[in-house]
């Protein structure tokens, strides 16, 4: 009751005074933390659970994905397969999500084909592998499983599986065939093809088909802030600062914000998140010394921060935002952990 209302502390205090847990209790648990993006405790929690079973694996194995922490992933496959339960279609494709996105296609791949009897949760899955690994000689392999699903199987693609395929196309610079593809599609065409196609668009630079796209789904979709950030950063990286200041006006004036994003490295088995200009790590004055040196070695070599492309008058981003970007930070406490084990 508690952990459906979204009053996670106390469902953690509720089962921290229970004198007995049994495995619902547990499981229920583990599924309040993941919502709530407390990853690391689900998987502590699961460790300590002791008791598995087959609704606790996906919850578990969807917190190690999220945290690209593939050793713990795998060490949760290996009680699966003693288990017998790697058959069960969600279990099955939360061990392709967890491999998939701690960039392990091989292993993702073979856990595909050990699942007998795949249902069309385990195709999407698939399919979303190889449009995550999306590389010119992973579009054929993609589109045979997916042309697959509905030959071989008489499982129809949803919508999922289009934007899936779309993503993959974009990802290897096709954008007019990922274009074609969506306009062809026997379904009603939904937003997250487009969605898919307009990320194609920032990654390579396509601000014309870019607008085209963002303008469809600012119509279907208009209180996704992700689709007006997208379009605001093609205009800047094309010096067309005045166009990104507009596109931020429109989402400002429709009550959106853009959400803070966040890096994490894995350390002796533990998870440390790091926000931009996050100064809560007992370690901050250690991390920033290391980043203002690695500032002064790169800058040494030539390197010029781009500043002008982000910056507009709304943004306000300037070159301290650049160096103490969420991912730097991440990156100079991962040099502080490992200076400090070799000393």
């Amino acid at each position: 009751m508690y952990r459906k209302c979204g009053l996670l502390d106390d469902a953690l205090w509720q089962f921290q005074t229970s004198g007995v847990r049994n495995v619902v209790m547990w499981t229920a648990m583990m599924t309040g933390f993941v919502p709530n993006d407390k990853f690391v405790e689900d998987c502590r929690y699961f460790s300590e659970g002791v008791i598995s079973s087959e609704v606790s694996y996906p919850i578990v194995l969807y917190a190690t994905a999220s945290m690209s922490a593939l050793s713990q992933g795998t060490l949760i496959h290996s009680p699966i397969l003693k288990s017998g339960c790697v058959n069960n279609s969600y279990i099955g494709s939360a061990l392709i999500m967890m491999y998939t996105k701690c960039g392990n296609l091989a292993d993702a791949t073979r856990a595909f084909q050990e699942i007998e009897g795949r249902t069309v949760v385990c195709w999407s899955a698939m399919i979303t592998a190889f449009q995550q690994h999306g590389h010119a000689e992973r579009v054929d392999e993609g589109f045979l499983y997916f042309n697959s699903m509905s030959k071989d199987f008489g499982i129809n693609p949803r919508h999922e599986h289009y934007a899936c395929m779309v993503d993959l196309l974009g990802c290897t610079g096709q954008l007019d065939e990922a274009k074609k593809f969506i306009v062809s599609m026997p379904i009603k065409v939904a937003v997250t093809a487009w969605g898919a196609l307009l990320g194609a668009c920032a990654n390579h630079g396509n601000l014309k088909m870019g607008r085209e796209v963002a303008d469809r789904l600012f119509e279907l979709q208009p209180d996704n802030p992700a689709n007006y950030v997208l379009l605001s950063n093609m205009h800047s990286r094309e010096g067309r600062l005045k166009e990104a200041d507009e596109v931020r006006r429109l989402m400002s004036v429709n009550g959106l914000k853009n959400d803070l994003g966040c890096s994490w490295v894995d350390i002796k088995n533990m998870t440390f998140v790091f926000t931009a200009r996050d100064r809560s790590h007992p370690m901050t004055g250690e991390i920033y010394e290391i980043l203002g040196r690695l500032e002064e070695l790169v800058k040494k070599k030539g390197y010029v921060p781009q500043v002008r492309f982000p910056v507009n008058s709304i943004g306000d981003y300037k070159e301290r935002d650049l160096w103490y970007h969420s991912e730097r930070l991440t990156l100079a406490f991962a040099l502080v952990s490992y200076s400090m084990a070799i000393t």
